[in-house]
């Protein structure tokens, strides 16, 4: 998969998060167009070409729906991070069937595995990003797994399972798809590999 179809489903993403309305009045990451591209870049870096082609072809079928994606996203985190608001608006939401639910499930659980490894081969590079679990979860931060989670809910079912197909394909070839954007990130930044930033991350003595 080229780079420029990879911008493009940043480029539709970007447009859907400028309009996530915010309680507080637009949010400050709203406004940082470099750091969104880099983290979205990095994630669809370790995607299949069925699959890229699929989440494009769910932002396309969003907009005529008149759905916004990302806001979404955000609200279906709301189940963790705060599950009082969460329940207010909860109804809004498109409703998950079984099947998508178990998807979700499949998929997170293989991902936080090799989030697992990430902390233990790379600690200094990954405590830079979001914590792990969602029981890490705080006003200021959101897990990898909550986010996760959350974006997963948006996807169609055709999208889900060519997700679950391109990790099962990556396991079976000893391939840690959380490595690929973690190394995809650090070279976004200047970094020449993994190793190479988390030595320069590390604490100085």
């Amino acid at each position: 998969m080229n780079k420029a179809f990879i911008s493009e489903i940043v480029a539709m993403e970007w447009e859907m998060f400028q309009n996530v309305p915010n309680a507080g009045g637009r949010a400050a990451c709203q406004n940082k167009g470099a750091t969104f591209k880099v983290m979205r870049t990095s994630q669809l870096t370790a995607w299949s070409e069925p699959l890229l082609e699929s989440y494009k072809l769910d932002l396309q079928e969003a907009q005529v729906q008149g759905r916004n994606l990302l806001t979404e996203k955000y609200a279906n985190m709301m189940a963790w991070t705060d599950p009082e608001d969460y329940a207010k608006i909860a109804h809004l939401l498109p409703e998950l069937t079984p099947a998508k639910k178990q998807l979700i499930v499949n998929i997170t659980k293989i991902h936080m595995e090799w989030v697992k490894e990430m902390n233990e081969k790379y600690p200094y590079v990954r405590e830079k990003g979001r914590p792990a679990s969602s029981q890490e979860d705080s006003a200021y931060k959101t897990s990898v797994e909550t986010y996760m989670q959350g974006e997963l809910a948006t996807y169609s079912l055709r999208t889900l399972e060519l997700y679950m197909s391109n990790i099962c394909e990556q396991q079976s070839q000893n391939i840690n798809g959380a490595q690929i954007v973690l190394e995809a990130t650090v070279k976004a930044y200047g970094y020449t590999s993994l190793d190479v930033a988390n030595k320069a991350l590390a604490p100085k003595n």
